[in-house]
């Protein structure tokens, strides 16, 4: 029946047109059905959940972005006495998740450094919308809409999404209207692209166009499995490489920006690795999945959990490890004192393990408590196989430590002829008011510098 169909339709386009003209097809219009079955359709699926996806547009104040624009006399120069301080740009799409609330989900990049966020819906109401909390690290943001006569999507379990199905992906771009395409899930669980921090994408070649960011992926029941945020387009244009945010990530983000305003990811501790051909055979191992322990910090969850450096994750919350990209989506998105279950091999024999996911420690931004001359660093602490010492993880290359020729991975390991082992003791031994001198280990060499 499928051949028929399809012989069918080319007869129908090459023929001329010439011998429809006065035959009344071109009246009657297309049949409603062939071979005595009902065209298909995605209309009605499409009637139901297109009012949940919606137009984005902001505003940011020029003279935020332009501190010059504040000079009534800089205006006039440039005779632009009475512009205006709002810049306008109509810069996506959302989708509503919970009508009650009137929660919409976004992309982050959407609304981005907005003084003012506005929401048009598909019945053409303009409202106005409040931010709710933002993670630029996955690129989800939550804003809020007074809950009146709205429509929201049904929720899918994105991790049964398979390589095939046919998706569709729905926007509401530069303030058109709706913009709807279709394709299939070209592939899953895409990461490393380096377009966010945490990738675990659906790749789809549904287009997604510019506008587009922030609608959404939906199945063939109008199920929403994902939202549209990036395109592969190295000549500029869309080429059928499109990859959406799991429904399942998006919604458990969305979840610690409604609670907390952020999202407040913990710690394990441990950096990996990919499994390749040549760590399989050094290892001797006979799994060649997973994400092997290159690193553990001291006293972390991963340590007091057994782990051992060279240990193979394969497992972790329940969820397969192909790579170390996946152990990073995985704990990037438990919270502080969350359980998480972890198999592992060490060698060729399976282990499990529980750890208990611990609090972030953030970097410690040097300055004028410590010691002015190390103003423009960030410091932190030193691997297990690096010399013990404080850490140049970020120096920026405008201050002094970097015209001095400090540079990001330097040690250092004594100040003022003291020893220091931590940040604590080089704020011991570091006078503010005097010059400070230290002596940093970079690589095999040692050496000393004065700051003043």
């Amino acid at each position: 029946m499928k051949s028929h169909l399809i012989k069918k339709r080319f007869f129908l386009i090459l023929l001329p047109i010439s011998l429809f003209l006065g035959t009344g097809v071109f009246a009657a219009g297309l049949p409603s059905t062939v071979d005595g079955q009902p065209l298909p359709t995605l209309a009605p699926m499409l009637e139901r959940c297109m009012p949940a996806v919606v137009n984005i547009s902001t505003s940011t104040d020029a003279a935020k972005e332009n501190p010059l624009m504040q000079d009534p006399y800089f205006r006039q120069f440039f005779n632009a006495p009475n512009q205006s301080r709002q810049q306008k740009n109509s810069l996506g799409s959302g989708v509503i998740i919970d009508s009650a609330q009137g929660l919409v989900l976004t992309n982050n990049h959407v609304i981005h450094k907005a003084d003012k966020i506005m929401v048009t819906l598909t019945d053409g109401r303009q409202l106005s919308a409040r931010l709710v909390g933002t993670d630029p690290d996955a690129d989800v943001a939550v804003i809020q809409i007074p809950a009146e006569n709205l429509t929201q999507l049904a929720i899918a379990d994105s991790s049964q999404s398979k390589v095939g199905d046919f998706v569709v992906a729905i926007g509401n771009p530069f303030g058109l209207g709706q913009t709807v395409t279709s394709g299939i899930v070209s592939a899953l669980g895409r990461s490393g692209l380096g377009i966010e921090g945490y990738e675990d994408f659906i790749q789809t070649d549904a287009s997604i166009n510019p506008g587009n960011s922030g609608g959404a992926l939906v199945n063939l029941r109008g199920e929403f499995i994902g939202m549209n945020t990036a395109i592969l387009a190295p000549s500029g244009g869309n080429v059928g490489i499109g990859f959406a945010i799991p429904a399942n990530m998006v919604m458990t983000i969305k979840e610690s920006l409604v609670k907390n305003g952020e999202v407040r990811r913990g710690l394990l501790g441990v950096h990996t690795q990919d499994l390749t051909p040549e760590l399989v055979k050094a290892f001797n191992l006979e799994n060649k999945q997973g994400a092997a322990i290159s690193r553990i910090e001291s006293n972390s969850p991963a340590e007091k959990a057994g782990l051992q450096l060279g240990d193979i994750i394969v497992t972790a919350n329940g969820k397969a490890v192909k790579s170390s990209h996946d152990i990073r989506n995985i704990i990037g998105l438990l919270q502080v004192g969350d359980t998480v279950g972890i198999d592992f091999y060490r060698g060729n024999e399976k282990k499990q393990t529980t750890a208990t996911i611990g609090k972030q420690v953030r970097p410690q931004l040097a300055g004028g408590k410590l010691h002015p001359a190390l103003q423009g660093t960030v410091l932190g602490v030193t691997d297990k196989d690096q010399v013990e010492g404080v850490l140049l993880e970020k120096i920026d290359a405008a201050s002094r430590p970097w015209k001095a020729g400090l540079r990001p991975g330097d040690v250092i390991v004594s100040a003022n002829q003291y020893r220091v082992h931590n940040f604590d003791e080089l704020k011991q031994v570091a006078d503010p008011n005097n010059g400070l001198l230290i002596n940093l280990q970079r690589g095999q060499e040692a050496f000393f510098v004065v700051l003043q």
